[in-house]
């Protein structure tokens, strides 16, 4: 038995700089499935994406899923690329036990929590304020730097890295305090900063992009209150359910995220194509 690859579609393209192709999963040519290959929007051309792999039911468990995702390493390598990555949704067990056995790493994974009819309350002493714009141009490159050494850190070389923090909080804060749909927020304790929070609607559901203790205030709880604040601000949009972005080895932010009630619903993946 041969598994192949057969492309349906000359090579794609698009508008945001990306390519792609859609193959059929043939068996001794005869198509068991499908697999949408690309590269990626974050990354570029040196990165390619596993966007959909499908295998016809009468063919699962045969190895058929297996032989075409390495098939798609060989693609992307004469693409040049150095990486591919893949999105596994939580409740996917097969993709998930696939991606593990083909060597992909976790990168990080999104959360979501069914917030309740009533906001909660934050503990005594708390309260949160609007962030300074002098708050603001501090608080923005310090996180543009941090971000970029998350990524440099989980294998992204330095100047993708560094490029793609750039891109995205320049589009994700066109208009810095003013950006439409974000709120930018200062937690103070008895008075005291000691906290930030950025919170923001992302495709019409709150999403928290950014939660941290000030460095002098942490181990007391604040980050807890911090995310209590979220869902309070999330409730005052008149929203029920909070999502966020955790990266694999937070294990202090996993676990807070996972005691508040935060349940995981994608995971994201990279290989190193060597």
């Amino acid at each position: 038995m041969t598994t192949t690859l057969r492309p349906t579609e000359p090579l794609q393209h698009n508008a945001d700089g990306t390519r792609s192709r859609h193959y059929q999963v043939c068996v001794n040519s005869r198509p068991v499935g499908a697999i949408h290959l690309g590269t990626s929007p974050a990354f570029g051309d040196s990165v390619a994406r596993i966007h959909d792999l499908r295998i016809e039911e009468p063919d699962r468990r045969r190895g058929r899923a297996t032989v075409a995702a390495l098939a798609a390493e060989e693609v992307a390598r004469s693409w040049r690329c150095r990486e591919i990555e893949a999105g596994v949704p939580a409740n996917a067990e097969a993709a998930l036990g696939l991606v593990k056995v083909l060597g992909y790493v976790l990168r990080n994974r999104g959360m979501e929590k069914r917030l309740g009819d009533t906001p909660p309350e934050l503990p005594a002493g708390s309260a949160a304020r609007p962030m300074t714009q002098a708050e603001f141009d501090v608080w923005l490159a310090r996180g543009t730097e941090d971000y970029a050494r998350t990524w440099m850190a989980r294998g992204v070389p330095e100047p993708e890295a560094r490029a793609k923090s750039q891109r995205d909080h320049e589009q994700l804060v066109e208009h810095g305090l003013a950006t439409e749909d974000m709120r930018f927020s200062v937690l103070e304790h008895d008075g005291t900063r000691v906290g930030v929070l950025w919170l923001a609607l992302r495709d019409g559901t709150p999403f928290v992009y950014d939660v941290e203790a000030d460095e002098a205030h942490r181990g007391r709880g604040h980050g807890r209150t911090l995310m209590l604040l979220a869902e309070t601000q999330a409730h005052a949009l008149g929203k029920r359910t909070l999502g966020l972005n955790v990266f694999a080895g937070n294990t202090p932010a996993e676990r807070l995220y996972e005691s508040l009630g935060y349940e995981t619903t994608r995971y994201a993946f990279y290989k190193p194509l060597l």
